[in-house]
């Protein structure tokens, strides 16, 4: 190692001067009514996934760690579930594409707080989950996909039924590891 960066390092242990905190925020996307029973898109099982959302929520909050809610704009079910209400100061964005980060102020403001590190959850898992944690991961950013808080739904093509845990498996396998580190509520607040 060179003199000057042996200095440097030294300088910097030595002065005080502290290295730019990289933070990590809970990206919380579209769990709204129109995905529960009775909605206009209702998925399988978005209830438990919610519940989960909300431990996530609760964990982020009580160590005051940086939420952002993402909300899609459509009528009507709008209104984001009652189980993961967002908070004032929560931040909020509302989208009207299938990317979080397209046409939104996400990448800027996450940016603006220094966050490194995504924790995900929301739905659906092949729909709006998976192009935020494609995206974050190639704008960068450290993802972890809380997969039990997260739902889809049962899809048809080309003639034969996909079951929703099937959608919802593949979607998982496709991005763990590439994409993101994939594991469960329960691992995650234990290994926070």
């Amino acid at each position: 190692m060179k003199k000057s960066a042996v200095i440097l390092i030294l300088f910097i242990l030595f002065s005080g001067v502290k290295a730019v905190e990289k933070k990590t925020a809970l990206l919380v996307i579209d769990i709204q009514d129109f995905y529960f029973s009775g909605g206009k898109w209702e998925l399988v099982n978005p209830l438990p996934a919610s519940l989960n959302a909300k431990k996530l929520l609760e964990h982020f909050r009580s160590e005051k760690m940086p939420v952002v809610h993402v909300r899609h704009k459509t009528e009507p079910g709008f209104k984001i579930h009652k189980n993961v209400t967002p908070l004032k100061e929560e931040k909020v964005i509302t989208k009207t594409q299938i990317n979080s980060f397209k046409d939104t102020d996400l990448l800027d403001h996450l940016k603006e707080n220094r966050i490194a590190e995504l924790v995900i959850c929301g739905m659906q898992s092949n729909v709006c989950v998976e192009a935020a944690v494609r995206a974050a991961a190639d704008y960068g950013f450290s993802c972890i996909l809380i997969h039990d808080a997260c739902a889809a739904k049962d899809l048809e093509f080309n003639g034969r039924k996909i079951l929703a845990k099937d959608v919802h498996t593949a979607v998982l396998g496709t991005l763990s590891g590439s994409y993101a580190k994939v594991i469960d509520t329960k691992t995650f607040l234990e290994e926070k």
